[in-house]
Order: C-alpha cells, then structure tokens, then sequence
C-alpha cells in the first residue's frame, strides 16, 4: 500500500465524488466513511466527513472541508491508459458532467482535473530520434482527446 494519498477537499461532496471515481476504474472501492462525530465545519454530527476509497489500487482521501475551494490544472491525475478503448471509456465518463480541454485533458463534474493518457505516448516523446518526437508532440498539441491512431502515424512520419 502507498505511503502517500492524495486528499481531495470537496465542501460537502466527498462521498458522491468518490463514488463516482470507484465507479469507473477497476481494482476501485470504498474502503471507509468516517462520519463526523462533533460539530464541524465540514458539517453534524452522523454527516460525512471523509471517505478512504482507493482508485486502481492508488489509496484517496476525500474530505468534506465545509466550504468550496475550487480545484485547478497546477495538479491533475494522469492514468496510464492501455490502449484506445481504455481512454474513450475513461474521457466518456469523466467528460459526463465535466468538460473536455485539450491535450488529453479533462476536467471533470466534480472540478478535479485528469490527464487521460495513452501508455504509448511516452515511449513516442521520448523516442532519441528529435524529428518523431517532434511530430508526436504536434500531433498532441492539435489533440484535445488523445487519438492512438492518429499519435502512431505523427511517429512513423
């Protein structure tokens, strides 16, 4: 299990927030609702106030903090997509709600940002020939949904 969580505050969605991550990825589920036991600014007593879900086997926090801090692209989540069907299931589902940006970008109906990313794109950027990664990293840029076809042709010129 990781050491370290990434703790997502919502004002009083965190349950519903993290239902909808669970529901969308494997090797996902709810591992604890811990309600609020006093008075607090997240909410009463018996209303939720963090939820411990794990996301592809990457452990969350999600926190119920009382007010609405909006969240932004200075840190998103990257999933590591295996293959086409996987990043049009995944950007189906987190655009449902949410807003397609660009550069495989999306954020979604809860505000948080996501970078739903073909595997392959790495191998391609990182490729030592300049001239393919350049054409990989054009191809990209004119992307808003990544598109594995069209990011292999860019590479093989």
């Amino acid at each position: 299990m990781s050491k370290i969580a990434p703790c997502l505050w919502f004002a009083r969605e965190a349950e519903e927030a993290a239902n909808f991550y669970v529901s969308l990825f494997p090797d996902s589920r709810i591992d604890h609702v811990q309600k609020n036991i006093i008075d607090t600014p997240a909410g009463k007593p018996d209303e939720v106030l963090v939820v411990n879900f794990t996301l592809a086997g990457q452990r969350f926090m999600a926190l119920n903090g009382g007010s609405h801090i909006e969240f932004n692209h200075a840190i998103s989540l990257e999933i590591d997509c295996a293959d086409q069907a996987e990043v049009d299931r995944l950007w189906d589902g987190l655009c449902n709600g949410g807003a397609p940006v660009e550069c495989g970008w999306v954020t979604d109906r809860c505000g948080v940002s996501w970078q739903v990313v073909p595997a392959v794109l790495r191998k391609y950027i990182a490729d030592p020939d300049p001239a393919k990664a350049a054409r990989v990293m054009q191809a990209l840029m004119r992307m808003v949904k990544l598109d594995i076809a069209g990011l292999e042709a860019a590479y093989r010129g």
